[in-house]
């Protein structure tokens, strides 16, 4: 690469470190990777089934350094060549994030660059630039994965309205749970996606919520009954002496279960596509990696003329090249942090407005 300093090329240093993902990434002018460096802590955490916060901290503090500097070797550019450092202060597990924060704050400080705070939320939003570079907003995304359901309003690029969120298990949550259940294992949607395969999606009845005048989500009754359903089932399958009875295999449950999910997100994504008239849906968050869902999304979306945009599933998971993408916007609309900056776990997406300090931001 021939390392410019051309004031129309701006790299930006993205780091991801919000649960199991060590991550670090360069991206040109928001979309445009030039690396993307992962280290998963899957097969660590599947022991558990399910992420071990401990764990998940610890294994970032072995991998940071090292992510990042492959992530500049991969893109053949030192910190000279960077216009800013983008992180991931929230939402996630708190001491994962202090890893990835401190870390940038550490460079922030070193070369003088401007730190740029990222929701791990808008992160996922912004993956859909890397996927289609036409895209721009106003539009309407649906963020799905382990800790969120998530209707947003993508209303410029540093600028969202939450229009719906779960109010209790999120989709990913819900898969986990259910695979843990009948011995597939961790990590849940996955596992199930694939365990469906074959079923029939209709093998025994579970409730879609649906609540009056919201869009919000409810995955905690269908999770409850999906469970309920199963002690039935090992009941049946007890007396049959067998490990699945005559009456629902595995595949059978795990794509009725799946089923119930997506049609949840794809019903009430239908219902603000109607009323707020996007002709533009955006998946993100690893739940959205879903095969079915994507078919049923487009399957929903095609007749209705609105135009469906999904990103690859490793663009879909948590990853820096997303963070750096989100990163290059807020820089560009003058969002920065100080070196005070902290890890916020709860940290909800309305409440970054694109604001930067002077103008009396969040980020002081």
């Amino acid at each position: 690469m021939n390392q410019s300093k051309d004031n129309e090329r701006h790299l930006i240093l993205g780091i991801e470190t919000s649960c199991d993902e060590t991550a670090a990434a360069v991206v040109e002018n928001g979309m445009i990777i030039l690396s993307n460096v992962i280290a998963s802590q899957i097969d660590l955490h599947a022991e558990y089934g399910g992420v071990v916060p401990e764990i998940a901290s610890r294994e970032h503090v072995k991998s940071i350094l090292p992510v990042i500097d492959r992530a500049l070797s991969d893109a053949e550019v030192s910190l000279d060549y960077l216009t800013a450092i983008a992180v991931t202060y929230g939402p996630g597990l708190v001491g994962a994030l202090l890893v990835g924060v401190s870390a940038a704050k550490g460079l922030a400080a070193a070369t003088g660059l401007p730190l740029i705070p990222v929701n791990h939320l808008e992160g996922h939003i912004a993956a859909s630039y890397l996927t289609d570079q036409t895209l721009a907003p106003p539009f309407l995304c649906l963020i799905v994965s382990g800790g969120h359901a998530s209707l947003v309003e993508v209303l410029n690029y540093t600028c969202y309205r939450t229009l719906a969120r779960t109010r209790d298990d999120a989709p990913g949550e819900a898969f986990d749970k259910i695979a843990r259940s009948i011995g597939l294992g961790y990590p849940g949607g996955p596992l199930i996606e694939r365990a469906s395969e074959g079923g029939r999606s209709d093998a025994f009845y579970l409730p879609v919520t649906h609540f009056p005048d919201s869009y919000d989500f409810s995955f905690s009754g269908v999770k409850t009954a999906a469970i309920n359903a199963y002690r039935k089932i090992e009941r049946e399958a007890a007396r049959e002496g067998r490990s699945w009875p005559s009456s629902c295999s595995e595949a059978d449950f795990a794509a009725t279960f799946q089923s119930a999910i997506v049609k949840a997100l794809v019903k009430h994504t239908e219902a603000a596509i109607n009323d707020t008239g996007y002709k533009t849906l955006v998946l993100g968050g690893g739940v959205s990696a879903n095969r079915k869902l994507r078919e049923e999304m487009q399957e929903m979306t095609a007749p209705l003329g609105v135009r469906l945009i999904v990103p690859p599933p490793v663009y879909c998971t948590d990853n820096a090249a997303m963070i750096a993408s989100a990163g290059y916007f807020a820089w560009r609309d003058g969002r920065r942090a100080s070196l005070d900056l902290n890890a916020v776990p709860m940290a909800e997406l309305d409440d970054i407005i694109g604001q930067p300090v002077e103008k009396g931001g969040l980020y002081r």
